[in-house]
Formats: C-alpha cells, structure tokens, sequence
C-alpha cells in the first residue's frame, strides 16, 4: 500500500513541471473574410479611383478614336476580349500617330498549348516598349499560368522596329505553301509552331501566318528574331520556353535556298486578302485624353 501511494507521488511530481511549462492554449480564433480590404468602407471599393497602368503597360494610353473615326480591322485570330483575356489592351482600339508602328508575334506550338504574345509599340516620342505574355491557351475560361511583363525597349530599337514595318513580308499573302518548283502540295502542321505576325501603322494593319515549313518561316526570320530578342530576358518563365534564343537563322537560310533554287512561296488555297486600309481624322480632330506629365503619350 505505501509503495502504490510512493509510485502515485512520484508520478505527480514528474509531471507537474510539464504542466508548468506548457500553458494552456486559448481557442482559435473564428475565421473573418477579409473583405472589404484595406478600407472597411464597401461603397468605397466602387468610387474610390484605381491606379492607372504605368506607361510601359499601356504606352499609347489616355488616347481615343475620335465620333467618327473608323477602328482598324485585325484579322490575326484575336478579338478584344482575347486580347483583354491575356492583359493587353486589345489592337483594336489603338489609336496611332504618323510615326508610330505595333508589331505583333504570336506563337502557337501545334503540340502544345503553351502559347506566346509578344507585342513591340513604337510611340512617336521615339520611345519604344516591348510586352509579353505566355500561358496556357486551353481547357479553361482563361489563360491559365499566365505570366507576362511590360518594359520599356532598349536604344536603339525604336530604329529597328520602324525599319521592319517596311519588310517586304507586310505585301505577301497571308498565308503561304512552299513551291519547290515542281508545284506546291498543301501541307497540315501537325508537329509544328504557328507565328501570326501582325502590323499596325496608322490607317492600316497587316497579318500573316507562318506556319510549320521552316522556308516560310524564314520569310519572317528578320521580324521573329527583332521582336523575340527584345522580349527573352525580361522573364525567366517565358526564356526558358525558348531554349534556342531568338535565332533563326536556320529558317531564313532556307528560305534562301529556296528562291536560289527557283521555288517560291505560293497563296494558300485558304488564304484570305488583307484587310482595307482606313483614313483617320487629323488629329485635331480625335479626342484625346492630356497626356502623362512625364511624357509625351
């Protein structure tokens, strides 16, 4: 009997310093939504002003068409909800000045839904802006991993991006097939990458679509490697979907090859025309916003 009680007492002392050093928990906390966030006030989730992008995300921003001013017509796939879909303003609704030049590259892989937009403006104040997307174009109501950035181009680029907008690649068909001169044969990509390439000058818009064959990819080498090399290196999650960098130097040797050899690149029977070119008023005449104190916009 005076062993059990020793062994009870023990047993309450040895555990009566953990109990010590262990206090007791309070209850958790009962989850709260954290919305409205940061102001407690809803009303002022609507009526409160929302930053406006900076200006390498929106370089032409403030700008509007004027009542009657006609919009360009792009017929590069991508309407304005797709374009708002991947966080760029949509082509459509641009508004540019003699000077100014938007070029387009978006790159479709047949075997994959990881797709690319990459758009190069060149605004009148000599400055140039590069911005870029990629994700997953498939599967869902949305570009699903989305990553992208907005940037102000390097020096000298606003030259490079000005001299493309005459390339001879704006007057050829929209869409090409390869012959050899023995005669063309259509062709399916079925293990290949699309780029639909797209020009917007004032009063006009371009758009072609090499596709598959590395001789009419070659056609745009000069375009892809201008544009690409401008958006690799912003993004490490967009670079890394371009092991090879922006050098196409294979596809414009073979584009070469070709017209040496006698071949050419023919009108696919699918092909469409180009869209019509449109006036713009003067632009006294178009509403515009005030310009950004910063710069000219």
């Amino acid at each position: 009997m005076v062993r059990i009680a020793a062994t009870i007492f023990c047993l309450a002392f040895l555990s009566a310093p953990a109990a010590a050093q262990t206090p007791p928990q309070p209850p958790p906390a009962p989850y709260v939504l954290d919305w409205p966030w940061p102001d407690p006030d809803p009303k002022s989730w609507w009526d409160d002003k929302r930053p406006t992008p900076d200006e390498a995300a929106d370089p032409l921003g403030g700008r509007r068409p004027g009542r009657n001013a006609p919009l360009p017509q792009v017929s590069n796939g991508y309407d304005p909800l797709l374009y708002r879909l991947w966080g760029l303003p949509p082509l459509q609704s641009q508004v540019l000045r003699p000077g100014e030049v938007i070029i387009e590259v978006a790159v479709r892989p047949a075997t994959s839904v990881r797709q690319t937009l990459m758009r190069a403006t060149v605004r009148r104040d000599g400055k140039a802006f590069i911005q870029a997307r990629a994700g997953l174009g498939c599967c869902e109501p949305g570009i699903a991993r989305r990553v992208g950035f907005d940037a102000e181009a390097p020096e000298g680029a606003a030259a490079r991006l000005t001299a493309l907008a005459k390339d001879p690649l704006w007057e050829a068909p929209r869409e090409v097939r390869v012959d050899d001169g023995a005669g063309a044969a259509d062709s399916l990509c079925v293990d290949g990458t699309s780029y639909d390439l797209t020009l917007a000058v004032p009063g006009q818009t371009r758009s072609v679509r090499r596709a598959c064959d590395t001789a009419e990819i070659g056609q745009a080498a000069d375009v892809l490697e201008t544009v690409l090399g401008l958006a690799l290196g912003h993004e490490p999650r967009i670079d890394v979907i371009y092991p090879g960098g922006a050098d196409y130097s294979a596809a414009r040797s073979a584009y070469r090859d070709l017209v040496a050899a006698g071949g050419r690149l023919k009108v696919a029977p699918t092909s469409r025309a180009h869209p019509p070119s449109f006036q713009e008023p003067p632009p006294q005449e178009q509403e515009e916003a005030p310009p950004a104190p910063s710069a000219e916009r």
